[in-house]
C-alpha cells in the first residue's frame, strides 16, 4: 500500500525534517500550527488518540494508558517504533509501556506511517509497518519568541491536562521546550459501572535546540524525561508503581543547494527507560511479587540523501546497542522470598546498511526500490537466567547471531482522475527477547506461562499489495489491499510436560515456530465534498489471520466500518462520526481468544478558533453504550459518556 496520502511539502516544517523523499502510506500531525489530518482534540490529545487516525493502525488496550499499535494486525514484534530515527526498547515484559508511551503531543510534529516492508531507513524487522515519530523543532529562522499553552478536561475519569511550551528561534539558534501534566481517575463504562484500577498520571518535560555551524551545517540536540506513576491496568494482575524514560540524542546535519548530495544527517543517542510493576494496591493478592524491568538502548545512525536525474537516493547505515533486564521476586507469607530472572541481561548489539531508490520514469509512472540488511548478536549477560533456560535447553549458547533483511519494490502510475500502485516485497525478523529468553512470563489475555526458546528459526514474510485512488471534483475513493505470507511464524504452542508457576494459569507455552501463517487486509474509503461547507466520508475494512492449520490467529480485527460528517463555517467547525465493528465471526479460539460482540458508537466534536486561541469540545460514546472491542485486554469495557473541552493558545 505505498500511497502517500498527505504531502510532506504540507504537513511538515522546511526545516525539521530530511525526509524530501521518503515514501508514506500516512502522516498524523500533532503540532498545533499545523491543520492537516490530526486528532479532534488537538495538541491536547493523547498519543493513542492520535495514532487511531491512522487508518492502517490499530490499539490493544490494557487500561486507559499506553495503549500497544498493531499496523495491519502485528503487535510489537513485527512492528518497528522509533523516535527520530531513534530505537527505544520498551522495558516491561507484559508490553505495558509501548515506546510510544515516552513522549507527549506538545514535544511531537507528526507521527509517519509505513506500511509493511516499506519501512524508514532506521526500522528494523518491520515485516508489519513502522512508526516514527517525529519530534517538534522550532527550526533556524528570523528572530521571533513564542509560547503556548494547553488546558484540557474530560468527564469521564476526572482526567485533567496542563501543557506550556516555549521557542526562541533565530538565524544561528534555536530552543523549544516544554512540560505537560496528565491526570486521571478510574474511568466509567457505559451505563457507569467504574472500572477499577484504570487511574494514571504522568508528567514530561522536552527540550530541543540547534546551532547553525556554517550556512549549510548545524548540530541539534534533544532531551527527553517522561515519568509516569500510579498507572492501573484492569486488564492485568499488576499496575505500575512507575514508569520512566531518559532520551537523548546529538545529530550533525548538512544540506547542500543544487549538487545531486542533498543531505546527510549523523546522529548519536542514549535513552534508559525503567519500569516497575506493582501489586500493593491490589486486593486479595495471594502471592505479592516485584517485577522491575530496565532498557538500556545506545546508537547511531548516518543517513545520506542524493537526487541524480530521475532518481532519488537515500543510504542510511545504522548501529544499536540495547540491554533488557527483568526479574521477579515473589513474597509468599511466611515463608522465604522466591527470586527469579524473566529476562536474562540481554544484550543486543545490531548493525545494518539500508538503501533506496525512487526512480521516476516518467511524469505519470514512477518505482520504488528498497532494501536493507541487518546483523545482529546476542549475549546472555546473567547466569542465573541462563541457567534457568538451560534446563529447558540444555546446550544452549550463550550467544547467537542472526542475519536479517528485507526487499521491497512498488510501481505507481498517477492519472488524470486516478493513481494505483502494486507492490511486493521479502523480509525477515529475528526473534524478540521475550521469545527467544523470556522465563515462565504470565499472558493474562490467554492465562498460559510463556517460556522463551533460544532455538528459534527467524520469521520471514513474502508481501503482496496493491491500491487504487480514484479522485474527481467533490469525490474520492481510495482502495487498499495487502496480503502477508509467513514462514516459520513464531507464536507460543502448549507444553502438556511443563507446569505452571503463576497462580490460576492454565498452563505453559513455549515460543515456537509454526510451518506458516497468512495475513490479510482490505479497505475501502470513499468521500463527497456535498458542499463547501460539508463534507461526508464512508469506510469499511476486513482482516482475516489464519494459522498452519486454517485457525484464526488472535486479535485480528473483525470488519470495521464508519461514517464522518465534517461542517466548516467561518471559524467553526464541526465533525459527527458514527463507527462500529461487526461481531467476530473469525477469532483465536485456539490461543485463547473469545469472540468479541458487535458495537457502534456516536462521537460530536466541534471547534472554534479566533486571533491565537483555539477551543475545542465534544462527547464521545454519546448514547453510553456498554462495549469491548477485539482489540481490549480480556474484555475490558471501554470509556461510557466522555464529554471533553480543551484550550489552545499560542502566542
Amino acid at each position: 500500500m505505498i500511497i502517500e496520502t498527505v504531502l510532506l511539502s504540507i504537513i511538515l516544517l522546511p526545516d525539521t525534517t530530511t525526509t524530501e523523499s521518503q515514501q508514506l502510506d500516512e502522516v498524523v500531525v500533532v503540532s498545533r500550527e499545523l491543520g492537516a489530518q490530526r486528532s479532534v482534540k488537538g495538541q491536547v490529545a493523547s498519543i493513542d488518540e492520535h495514532l487511531r487516525e491512522l487508518k492502517s493502525v490499530n490499539l490493544v488496550r490494557r487500561g486507559s494508558y499506553a495503549w500497544e499499535p498493531v499496523i495491519n494486525n502485528m503487535q510489537t514484534e513485527r512492528v518497528s517504533t522509533s523516535i527520530d530515527g531513534m530505537k527505544i526498547f520498551y522495558a516491561c515484559t507484559d508490553k505495558m509501556d509501548p515506546v510510544t508511551s515516552y513522549v507527549e503531543s506538545s514535544n511531537l510534529q507528526s507521527i509517519l506511517l509505513n506500511s509493511g516492508l516499506n519501512g524508514n531507513p532506521q526500522a528494523t524487522g518491520n515485516i508489519g509497518g513502522s512508526l516514527d515519530l517525529k519530534l517538534r523543532r522550532a527550526g533556524f529562522g528570523s528572530d521571533r519568541f513564542r509560547m503556548g499553552g494547553d488546558l484540557g478536561y474530560e468527564s469521564n475519569g476526572q482526567q485533567r491536562v496542563f501543557g506550556a511550551d516555549a521557542a526562541v528561534s533565530t538565524q544561528g539558534f534555536y530552543t523549544n521546550g516544554g512540560v505537560s501534566y496528565r491526570r486521571a481517575d478510574n474511568y466509567k463504562e457505559g451505563g457507569g459501572r467504574e472500572i477499577q484500577f484504570s487511574q494514571f498520571q504522568k508528567v514530561n518535560a522536552y527540550d530541543n535546540f540547534g546551532f547553525r555551524l556554517a550556512q549549510h551545517g548545524s548540530i541539534e540536540g534533544t532531551f527527553i524525561f517522561d515519568r509516569a506513576t500510579d498507572v492501573g491496568y484492569p486488564a492485568l494482575n499488576m499496575d505500575v508503581a512507575k514508569a520512566e524514560a531518559f532520551i537523548t540524542s546529538l545529530a550533525y546535519r548538512r544540506e547542500w543547494e543544487d549538487r545531486a548530495l542533498q543531505s546527510w544527517e549523523t546522529k548519536v543517542y542514549y535513552n534508559h527507560i525503567t519500569h516497575v510493576m506493582d501489586d500493593t494496591h491490589r486486593p486479595d493478592v495471594q502471592i505479592h511479587m516485584d517485577m522491575p524491568g530496565e532498557s538500556w538502548t545506545a546508537g547511531l545512525y548516518s543517513l545520506l540523501r542524493a537526487a541524480w536525474g530521475r532518481h532519488f537516493l537515500t543510504a542510511n547505515y545504522d548501529l544499536y546497542d540495547n540491554r533488557l533486564f527483568a526479574d521477579m521476586t515473589m513474597y509468599p507469607g511466611g515463608a522465604a522470598p522466591m527470586y527469579m530472572v524473566t529476562w536474562p541481561d540481554v544484550g543486543t548489539l545490531n548493525t545494518g546498511v539500508a538503501l533506496s531508490d525512487r526512480i521516476s520514469l516518467s511524469d505519470a509512472r514512477s518505482l520504488h526500490l528498497s532494501g536493507k540488511w541487518s546483523w545482529q548478536h546476542q549475549r546472555l549477560n546473567n547466569q542465573e537466567g541462563y541457567n534457568a533456560l538451560s534446563v529447558f535447553f540444555p546446550g544452549m549458547k550463550r550467544q547467537y547471531q542472526q542475519v536479517t533483511g528485507r526487499i521491497s519494490a512498488s510501481y505507481q502510475v498517477s492519472l488524470a482522475h486516478s493513481r494505483y500502485s502494486v507492490g511486493a516485497g521479502w523480509g525477515s525478523r529475528a526473534p524478540t527477547v521475550t521469545e527467544a529468553y523470556g522465563y515462565y512470563l504470565n499472558n493474562t489475555f490467554d492465562q498460559y506461562d510463556y517460556i522463551g526458546n533460544p532455538r528459534l528459526k527467524n520469521e520471514s514474510a513474502v508481501e503482496l499489495n496493491g491500491s487504487y485512488e480514484w479522485r474527481t471534483d467533490g469525490y474520492a475513493l481510495n482502495l487498499d489491499a495487502s496480503g502477508f505470507f509467513f514462514s516459520d511464524y513464531i507464536i507460543g504452542r502448549f507444553e502438556p510436560r511443563l507446569s505452571a508457576m503463576t497462580v490460576a494459569a492454565e498452563g505453559v507455552k513455549v515460543y515456537a515456530n509454526i510451518d506458516h501463517a497468512t495475513i490479510a487486509n482490505f479497505s475501502l474509503t470513499s468521500a463527497w465534498d456535498l458542499f463547501d461547507w460539508l463534507k461526508w466520508s464512508v469506510r469499511t475494512g476486513y482482516s482475516i489471520g489464519r494459522d498452519e492449520e486454517g485457525e484464526a490467529l488472535p486479535l485480528i480485527a473483525p470488519w470495521v466500518y464508519g461514517t464522518v460528517a465534517e461542517v466548516q463555517v467561518g471559524r467553526f467547525r464541526g465533525k459527527a462520526e458514527w463507527q462500529g465493528n461487526a461481531r467476530q465471526h473469525h477469532y483465536g479460539s485456539k490461543y485463547g481468544e473469545s469472540r468479541s460482540a458487535g458495537w457502534a458508537i456516536c462521537n460530536l466534536q466541534g471547534s472554534y478558533s479566533w486571533s491565537h486561541v483555539t477551543l475545542r469540545a465534544g462527547v464521545e460514546n454519546l448514547l453510553d453504550k456498554r462495549y469491548t472491542t477485539y482489540a481490549d485486554w480480556c474484555d475490558i469495557p471501554q470509556k461510557g459518556r466522555n464529554i471533553y473541552i480543551n484550550l489552545s493558545f499560542e502566542y
